[in-house]
């Protein structure tokens, strides 16, 4: 039955955060929770081994667990106090900085010690039970209160007492055990997606290193392969925008080609694009900037446009001939093997505006081995049809993400109930 008037259900009740059921009640979390500040070690106590220091850059913004691979260590001492010691399972925040208000489980049987500027949630009392908690600080409602705080100052910091003030519809704590239980189950359903993306990624590239650079033929090939010059098979684009295309676009080691306002959340070029490079479809770009996991930068291939813009600072070109499988040369780049090229032609300490120093003739001189063009195609299948199997799990993951996303709002709310 539903009161027409204030169009509350039977069961709920209206609350300072919307309609909630009736044996729900709005707690902060300070009910439950203190947020412990962290130690404040010194650089000089930081060393390349003994127990953990866990700091901000530890709490990766895409990742519910603490990040141990930029990690730095210190000696077991007994001058950090208890307070300050990190456990398997505890709960941790950033507290300032970019990622200001991300919360990571620190998943890791070794004990840790706390950096400052790292929260650490820690129960007082059993009115909030852990296990919710660690829902309800990756909710859109957990979101949504942190923006708002965090809208007034130009530096993103937090304090302890205003994560404690924060507010949730709490219900009873069998039920939140309940919700807690059935969240879990997607958990590890993402989990166990995770490590077989992770596995078929690690296959990939075992396939990658064999298959591209002859250690492994398939059946039905031999011969020597051909050492080439890259200029051989490619050809400089220095293609002007004329056409005043306005699709902007920057190269991402890790993503390709990207909507230049989309991966900097604003526009970077000039105001006039004629000057830029305009590229088609299928042709390549040397993007010299290093990053995580491209040491010698990355050379990506034009895919989701037909026509793109980019800066002057890329190396960009295209395969001539029927010589050379496009398939097979892209993943011959992205395999990493012409970084031994790219060591020799990259001058050193020049790093303008960030880049590798490699001009376009030296890169154009670089060699590379390369078979048959049936035994390209071949390998080429191969890999690809790996991508392929790769993307597949990757969609299977984002399903369930987003079955999970969809679980939380509606469970957190109380407006789908768990039958008792």
């Amino acid at each position: 039955m539903t009161n027409n008037n204030q169009h509350i259900p039977s069961g709920y009740k209206p609350s300072p955060l919307g309609i909630i059921p009736e044996d729900w009640e709005v707690k902060m979390l300070s009910t439950s929770f203190v947020v412990q500040g962290g130690y404040a070690f010194k650089s000089e106590e930081y060393q390349e081994n003994g127990i953990p220091i866990i700091r901000i850059s530890n709490l990766p913004q895409n990742d519910k667990y603490v990040n141990l691979e930029d990690c730095v260590y210190c000696n077991e001492t007994e001058s950090v106090p208890n307070q300050y010691h990190i456990n398997k399972f505890d709960l941790l925040i950033a507290m300032s900085g970019a990622t200001t208000g991300k919360v990571a489980i620190y998943n890791t049987a070794n004990t840790a010690y706390l950096n400052q500027r790292v929260g650490l949630f820690k129960q007082t009392s059993k009115v909030i039970s852990y296990s919710y908690l660690t829902y309800l600080v990756t909710s859109d409602m957990y979101d949504n209160q942190l923006r708002t705080l965090l809208i007034a100052g130009a530096q993103p910091n937090i304090a302890p007492s205003d994560i404690e003030q924060l507010r949730f519809p709490i219900p009873p704590i069998e039920e939140q055990n309940k919700i807690a239980e059935i969240l879990s189950i997607w958990d590890t359903a993402i989990a166990k997606q995770t490590a077989l993306i992770e596995k078929l990624t690690l296959r990939k590239r075992g396939f990658m290193q064999q298959l591209l650079t002859g250690k492994k033929r398939l059946k039905g090939f031999e011969g020597e392969w051909e050492r080439i010059k890259l200029g051989e098979i490619a050809e400089r684009i220095t293609r002007k925008n004329e056409e005043d295309n306005q699709n902007v676009v920057t190269i991402s080691a890790q993503r390709g080609f990207v909507v230049q306002t989309d991966f900097f959340n604003k526009s970077v070029a000039s105001e006039t694009l004629d000057n830029y490079f305009l590229v088609h479809k299928d042709e390549f770009c040397y993007n010299k900037s290093y990053s995580n996991g491209y040491p010698m930068g990355a050379i990506k291939r034009l895919r989701t446009f037909d026509k793109a813009v980019v800066t002057t600072l890329y190396i960009c070109f295209a395969l001539k001939g029927e010589t050379t499988n496009i398939d097979f040369f892209e993943q011959y780049c992205e395999s990493g093997i012409l970084n031994n090229e790219l060591v020799k032609v990259a001058n050193e300490g020049g790093r303008a505006h960030g880049l590798l120093n490699v001009t376009p003739s030296d890169f154009f001189n670089m060699h590379m081995s390369v078979p048959s063009i049936n035994e390209q195609n071949a390998i080429a299948s191969v890999l690809v049809n790996a991508d392929k199997e790769i993307e597949i799990q990757k969609q299977k993951l984002s399903s369930l993400q987003e079955q999970k996303k969809g679980l939380m709002q509606v469970l957190l709310t109380g407006k789908k109930r768990i039958k008792k």
